[in-house]
């Protein structure tokens, strides 16, 4: 058998000599560690004998620490006291919640926010999984969705409207100048078109024919191309709200399209939530939503 690197007294023994050589009373020490005094003085006994050094001498009313007993209940106290410290930074560190999201609602929505999530709940962890794959809440640990989804739900779910599809067509500024907007159907078709996997152009446009134009996967690849001069995107309006409103892209047809499925806020019900993950349902539920004078 390998032996520990460490040869050390049991805790409960170096508890005992400590509360002894604070309180110099092996009754005032038992009081405090909620044992007897006969289980403090035993402790004490096997940590002497263990030790093979004396480490109080008794007085008629109580005891003395010895020279050896001084120095070892300083190092001792020490001991405890960093023990004491680590255990509660461990106790004391945030609580994580996860949440799953589209990759276009983490970039567009959820990470320009972190920094206003974490100046008003400091003490919770968001642990963000971006992924087009429904969530299992059990088989993933995950406590809160945003999804692009319908009603009805489940009984053992709860869901919550965030905001519905308005989809609308936007391209950088470089791309349109020169150009009258808002531009009519006619004149929309002849600038490159941006799709996705979502592939709203045909509706949008009225047009049973298969457009022309780059296709992503992802809307946020779009949406970079969008921004870089590449064509025209259409995207829901609350993913591009503020690059419109700091003029990174411009709306270039007055035209727009609702359309389902539409976005929820969705969880588990549980008979008794973690405070934690109704914090940050609420914050989701507050701030991912567009503001009322932006919903369509």
């Amino acid at each position: 058998m390998t032996r520990s690197h460490r040869t050390l007294p049991p805790l409960n023994a170096l508890r005992a000599f400590e509360a002894s050589g604070r309180r110099l009373n092996f009754r005032a020490a038992g009081e405090e560690l909620g044992v007897t005094q006969g289980a403090v003085a035993q402790q004490v006994r096997a940590l002497k004998d263990q030790l093979g050094l004396k480490l109080f001498q008794r007085l008629a009313r109580g005891l003395a620490l010895t020279h050896q007993g001084t120095r070892y209940l300083a190092d001792v106290t020490r001991a405890l006291d960093t023990l004491a410290e680590a255990t509660g930074r461990l106790l004391d560190r945030p609580e994580t919640v996860t949440i799953s999201v589209t990759p276009t609602a983490a970039t567009k929505l959820l990470i320009p926010r972190l920094a206003e999530f974490h100046a008003a709940l400091p003490d919770i962890d968001l642990r963000t999984v971006a992924t087009e794959a429904l969530a299992d809440f059990d088989r993933d640990q995950v406590d809160i969705a945003v999804r692009l989804t319908r009603p009805p739900f489940p009984a053992k779910l709860q869901a919550q409207l965030l905001f519905r599809q308005e989809l609308v067509a936007v391209a950088s500024p470089h791309l349109v100048k020169g150009l009258v907007l808002p531009l009519s159907g006619e004149e929309l078709r002849k600038l490159p078109l941006l799709h996705d996997s979502h592939d709203h152009w045909p509706v949008f446009l009225g047009s049973r024919e298969k457009l022309p134009g780059a296709a992503f996967n992802h809307t946020t690849l779009a949406l970079d191309a969008a921004l870089a001069g590449q064509g025209v995107a259409l995207v829901c309006r609350a993913f591009v709200a503020a690059d419109l409103k700091a003029e990174r892209l411009v709306q270039v047809t007055d035209a727009t399209a609702t359309i389902g499925p539409d976005y929820f806020l969705v969880r588990k019900r549980s008979p008794s939530p973690r405070k934690a993950v109704d914090a940050v349902w609420d914050w989701c539920a507050a701030r991912l939503s567009p503001p009322s004078d932006e919903a369509p």
